[in-house]
């Protein structure tokens, strides 16, 4: 569930035929699907590693939580989750069938939300204090029979960035790459940046979080039109096997630790071909991860799909169509298939512009949570920016 506003126009102008505004200014989750020159990828994932499972290769993928519950879940901002926002959203939870929080632990600028002294990480991390104790909130959750997940940004991150350019992108002036909003992404082919992270989801398992969930698993949007610019260190392999690479060696990483390993995706990835310029291919990660996310928020899809002249305003449309092409994506994979858990709308979506949009509330969001049910997808996770969700049935 990437957040911050970018667009999809050009790929929606390519795939529909038609322009369209989308995207929650605060999400900031949508960025380019185009295609692009294939680039060199990761250090330590051959090729055959990261076909699918058919192609041979001799990874095999069990639950490390067979047990775990119908995970139905919201997102809890660090402020959130260390603030008096907390004890409402613990509320919601307490008398209604949600029974997950999201919390971020490295946050979409970089930062490590909770002050740790682990030296690992602030060799190449920095520590706020947004979460002041976070073993109390992990206490607090285990109370009320929350079922935590850890969001980790991954390879959106100004602040390692900044500290090491070399981990990054550099243009020719010296002066580190960054999009429109000042953010700056750091080398999906670093294996130092993969053992960062890594490193910060085991911390997280060791404060009880069940699951570590991967955010931003993808180079910058639009990549492939500005690599050839950049400097940085790649090898021979292309983008696409350099982020499925690190979603299995992360995944290797913990599964001693019996937690689940998941990643967010965007939802367009499972109705078009691998995003080769950010480097996603929906099938190849989905291999290697425990749940899947795609974010399939009615509001970020255009004119047309699914039949929706208004997407936004066809909530339960967009939804199982969403659904029936990731099960077509994914069924082949078989034994290797994921949980699939998508992010859903509960926020309006008024940046589309009268007609193309509708207020979200309570018919909306159980609107989306039946399309789920009715392709025969039983769990989700609800996205609003601000924290601030729909009462409503989420059977």
């Amino acid at each position: 569930m990437e957040m911050i506003y970018s667009t999809l126009l050009l790929l929606m102008q390519l795939l529909s035929g038609s322009g369209g505004a989308e995207s929650d200014a605060s999400h900031q989750m949508m960025a380019s699907y185009i295609n692009g020159a294939a680039g060199k990828t990761i250090v330590a994932v051959k090729q055959d590693d990261v076909k699918a499972p058919d192609a041979g290769g001799a990874y095999s993928k069990k639950d490390p939580q067979p047990d775990a519950p119908e995970v139905k879940g919201i997102y809890a901002t660090a402020h959130s989750a260390g603030g008096a926002r907390l004890d409402k959203l613990l509320s919601l939870l307490d008398r209604t069938e949600l029974n997950s929080m999201v919390v971020d632990i490295k946050d979409d600028y970089g930062y490590i939300t909770y002050p740790t002294d682990n030296a690992e990480l602030l060799k190449m991390g920095t520590a706020k204090k947004y979460i002041k104790d976070l073993p109390a909130l992990m206490t607090k959750l285990e109370k009320h029979d929350v079922y935590p997940i850890a969001r980790i940004v991954v390879f959106k991150d100004t602040v390692l960035a900044r500290k090491n350019p070399e981990l990054s992108f550099v243009r020719k002036d010296g002066s580190i790459w960054q999009n429109g909003k000042g953010d700056s992404f750091v080398n999906p082919y670093s294996k130092e940046v993969w053992d960062y992270n890594i490193a910060v989801a085991k911390e997280a398992v060791k404060f009880g979080f069940k699951e570590i969930q991967f955010d931003y698993v993808r180079f910058p949007e639009g990549f492939e039109k500005k690599a050839d610019s950049l400097k940085f260190t790649k090898n021979e392999l292309n983008r696409v096997d350099a982020v499925a690479g690190f979603v299995k060696y992360a995944r290797e990483q913990m599964a001693d630790l019996g937690v689940r390993v998941s990643v967010d995706i965007f939802g367009y990835a499972a109705s078009v071909p691998a995003a080769e310029g950010i480097g996603q291919d929906f099938v190849k990660i989905s291999k290697y991860v425990d749940v899947i996310s795609p974010m399939v928020y009615p509001s970020h899809y255009s004119t047309g799909w699914y039949g929706a002249k208004a997407p936004d305003r066809a909530p339960y449309d967009v939804i199982k169509g969403s659904m029936v092409d990731t099960h077509k994506k994914l069924d082949p994979l078989g034994s290797f298939k994921p949980v699939i858990r998508p992010w859903i709308q509960d926020f309006t979506a008024s940046w589309l512009g009268k007609g193309n949009y509708m207020k979200y509330g309570k018919a909306e969001v159980e609107a989306q949570i039946k399309a789920l049910n009715d392709t025969g997808v039983k769990e989700y996770l609800l996205w609003n920016a601000g924290n601030n969700y729909t009462e409503a049935n989420y059977k």
